[in-house]
């Protein structure tokens, strides 16, 4: 794995223990505040595990779907947030990153990291299948 794969590892595995902590903290210390939001940032947090997991060892498509269900997660949350601040419980559209979800408003609460997290997987996936197909191909006859 490239330098650039490291980094996003690294980066993903601590998104995934930084949301993990959170919602298990949530979830035993208020979960009845706001169920619906303290399951989505459960679920975000196993995606990010999953994900993280998935990159490092490799796993091409179980990387894939996570990280896709990752981006469609913080865009359809996000956009949910942003628009109805209050539609998931305890602030979490606040734009000052106190959101309750890991995705709420498109992941403010974390500098937008899972805003950009994914788009930079999903680059990072195509790259690496690109340069395996390239690698894979045999050498031209003309080549010197």
């Amino acid at each position: 794995m490239s330098g650039v794969g490291r980094v996003l590892v690294a980066v993903y595995g601590i998104l995934a223990l930084a949301a993990l902590g959170r919602s298990i903290f949530q979830i035993i210390d208020r979960f009845d505040a706001a169920p619906i939001a303290y399951t989505l940032s459960a679920i975000a947090a196993g995606v990010y595990v999953i994900a993280t997991l998935a990159l490092a060892l490799r796993w091409e498509r179980l990387a894939w779907a996570t990280i896709l269900f990752e981006l469609a997660g913080v865009l359809i949350i996000g956009t949910l947030t942003t628009i109805w601040p209050d539609l998931i419980g305890e602030g979490a559209g606040d734009p000052f990153g106190r959101s309750a979800t890991v995705w709420s408003t498109f992941g403010a609460g974390y500098l937008f990291i899972p805003l950009v997290l994914p788009i930079l997987g999903v680059i990072w996936l195509v790259r690496a299948r690109r340069s395996a197909a390239r690698a894979a191909q045999p050498a031209s006859p003309h080549a010197s």
